[in-house]
């Protein structure tokens, strides 16, 4: 296979099985992998200002075409300087092409062979958008890399709805590639077919022969059962080009991560870890701290005394339970800001244990340490289910 663009060369550095430890070049510097993606859907992580973004250091950030053709539009992020002028962070920039929505706003979407219409979230305006529109938007934003456009389905799904899915995304990412985005771009494809082998199969081969940059596992975490989606995801992740960034799109639980990793996988999304900070839901490596709980309402601990953040270092658990309780906002950025620096320290630290050879060992270790976290939550608020309510009931944005 012929390769990418030379500033997406992706060179392996170490393996340990499956997982990989690497380096790929974009045209605003090189991104170590594995690494985990921010989703800022609009530009911005929420809750978070751009230099809280910068202290995480992630590799890519990630932001959503359909999104900032709404609003701003794309045209005017580009008379700014595409999303590195816009928002002034002049690092790299992934989009997604708007091709998740087909499946987040299905209610508003009519799918055609050769587009989709829908109506915006936002007041109902009728929309197109297709491979053309949303490479068009896309060269406009001006990401380091863009994704093709697809068609992703809910998943469980009739076969014929999955098989003709799989057959729009190879015509869709076939015009996305004539099309071509600008020079400066790559453009990766995204490998469709739920958790169905043959149609997977189908969807993989069709791309290869694109011979694209880099090349995604879509159309998982979309309701399937989480067995059916290890078994795709090992199954046809270590297909992908070894020679090519592999991105696996939306999982966010840190042993997913870790999992997806043991795979072969470089690169991850997801809104999970921000859309818990601010939710209350606290990452530590003995699982999940839903800080509205009582047992945290008279505590001096930090979340976790193994992580380096702000909030780790100066935010004792009861004052952050009691911002939460009264709603500040700086709940919302606090919370945001520890999962997301735990999240991409974590993605850090497994690269440097493949880099070392100790991968396979310390993620069994912090797996048994994270379940054993959750089990004792389960088994401490079985016996305090008001506590465990109010975790469920704190507050959370319905969105990204």
């Amino acid at each position: 296979m012929a390769p990418g663009p030379s500033f997406l060369r992706y060179r392996c550095l170490a393996r340990v099985g499956e997982a990989r430890a690497g380096v790929f070049d974009t045209p605003h510097g090189e991104v170590p992998t594995p690494a985990f993606m921010p989703v800022a859907t609009r530009a911005s992580v929420k809750g978070l200002t751009p230099a809280q973004l910068e202290a995480i250091d992630p590799g890519v950030v990630l932001a959503n075409a359909y999104h900032l053709h709404l609003r701003p539009g794309a045209a005017r992020v580009a008379a700014l300087g595409g999303l590195h002028g816009f928002t002034g962070l002049r690092r790299p920039w992934l989009t997604d092409s708007g091709g998740f929505q087909v499946y987040s706003l299905t209610d508003r979407v009519r799918v055609r062979d050769d587009h989709v219409e829908l109506r915006s979230h936002l007041d109902g305006t009728p929309l197109r958008l297709g491979p053309r529109e949303s490479m068009a938007i896309q060269a406009a934003l001006g990401a380091d890399l863009v994704m093709a456009f697809d068609h992703c389905v809910g998943l469980p799904a009739p076969r014929a709805e999955v098989a003709a899915a799989v057959e729009r995304t190879t015509r869709w990412a076939r015009i996305c590639r004539r099309v071509a985005p600008r020079d400066d771009q790559a453009l990766l494809g995204i490998v469709q077919g739920g958790t169905d082998p043959e149609l997977r199969e189908r969807s993989l081969a069709d791309l290869l022969e694109l011979e694209l940059p880099g090349y995604a596992l879509g159309g998982l975490a979309v309701g399937e059962a989480p067995a059916a989606l290890w078994a795709t995801v090992h199954a046809f992740a270590p297909r992908l080009p070894a020679d090519r960034p592999r991105y696996l799109m939306g999982l966010g639980p840190p042993p997913d991560l870790l999992a997806g990793i043991a795979a072969g996988v470089d690169l991850f999304d997801c809104v999970l870890p921000t859309r818990l900070g601010r939710r209350g839901w606290l990452y530590t490596r003995d699982g999940v701290v839903r800080i509205a709980a009582r047992e945290h309402a008279a505590s001096d601990a930090p979340l976790d005394p193994e992580c380096g953040c702000e909030v780790c270092r100066r935010c004792p658990r009861a004052w952050l339970r009691h911002l939460f309780q009264v709603g500040e906002h700086a709940a919302v950025t606090l919370g945001t800001l520890h999962n997301l620096t735990f999240t991409v320290a974590l993605v850090r630290e497994a690269r440097a244990r493949i880099l070392d050879g100790s991968f396979a060992a310390w993620r069994a270790a912090f797996d048994a340490r994270w379940q054993a976290g959750e089990a004792a939550w389960r088994r401490r608020h079985a016996e305090d289910p008001d506590g465990a309510r109010r975790s469920r009931e704190a507050r959370v944005s319905p969105d990204g």
